[in-house]
């Protein structure tokens, strides 16, 4: 199969279980397509009114927490295909952006969000209803190892 620029299937990550279940199931469907594999996760910037942390940076955070996720849920066994992507910003806009060159999308059915007896998240609800290819929500395992 001839890769083109929507050969890749991106996945987003937030650390939860349900994003971190929704990785593998979606590594599986990139071998078996024949498409790259990209982890993406997003951060926000620090805000006026916080209270100033020298030691907190969110970025160099946001690229710890996706590797976690990675390792937790391939350990030594990572896929050679697999891409990471750490932007700024709001997780639904910046995904609903990836999603114009990839081939499908792929969510956990619910993020680290507070309303837990929700179907489906609100970064889940907005990417299904605004994203530009495929998006599958994977209602997958839920427990991690």
């Amino acid at each position: 199969m001839e890769k083109t620029d929507r050969s890749k299937i991106v996945v987003g990550i937030d650390g939860s279980a349900q994003s971190i279940s929704a990785l593998r199931y979606a590594a599986s469907l990139a071998a078996s397509l024949g498409h790259d594999l990209v982890a993406f996760s997003s951060w926000l910037p620090r805000i006026a009114l916080e209270d100033y942390t020298p030691e907190w940076a969110p970025e160099q955070d946001a690229r710890d927490a996706l590797d976690k996720s990675i390792t937790e849920a391939f350990g030594e066994n990572v896929p050679a295909n697999l891409e990471r992507e750490v932007t700024m910003g709001p997780a639904a806009p910046n995904l609903i952006e990836a999603s114009k060159d990839a081939a499908m999308l792929v969510l956990g059915t619910r993020g680290r969000g507070g309303f837990k007896g929700l179907v489906m998240g609100s970064v889940s609800s907005s990417l299904a209803a605004h994203a530009k290819c495929p998006v599958l929500i994977h209602h997958g395992e839920t427990a991690t190892a």
